[in-house]
């Protein structure tokens, strides 16, 4: 489904034909549920509000976001433009996190136009980026971080 998502060259294109078949093994392998395009309010004076492209959570819940652990942004070309988006979801789950008593210290997250990744950590310490950027041909490369992130 590539070539078609690149030939499109829109958002939901490589949001439906990359990313989400990703997502879906990660979610396999890593026993996450995945929610695609949910409302996510934690606090609404701070901005903390909006609709997030990807949440991946450890919660035994299907219907409702809990206990989130990876926040992930799709963009369709602009990859650093989507880098506070994810941010500011981060510190979202970290808050939601801690609002609900989840045990969950660190957040990941990723943003991605599909055929390059790009990672984040979120921790009491601030915010890493990973300044490499992965390229989907490296694709068992993105999952084991994106594993080893769930596990670790």
């Amino acid at each position: 489904m590539m070539p078609l998502a690149l030939a499109s060259n829109t958002e939901k294109a490589r949001s439906e034909m990359i990313i989400t078949p990703i997502l879906i093994e990660l979610r396999k392998q890593a026993g996450l549920n995945l929610f695609s395009g949910v409302e996510f309010e934690v606090e609404s004076k701070q901005g903390l509000t909006g609709y997030c492209d990807f949440i991946l959570s450890h919660s035994p819940e299907k219907l409702f976001v809990a206990a989130p652990v990876i926040m992930l942004v799709a963009k369709n070309e602009n990859l650093k433009g989507g880098l506070g988006q994810c941010i500011a979801e981060m510190v979202a789950a970290q808050i939601f996190n801690e609002r609900e008593g989840n045990e969950i210290s660190t957040i990941y997250g990723a943003v991605t136009i599909g055929t390059i990744w790009q990672f984040l950590k979120l921790t009491d310490k601030g915010v890493e980026i990973d300044l490499t950027e992965y390229y989907l041909t490296e694709i068992e490369q993105i999952l084991g971080i994106l594993v080893n992130a769930v596990k670790g």
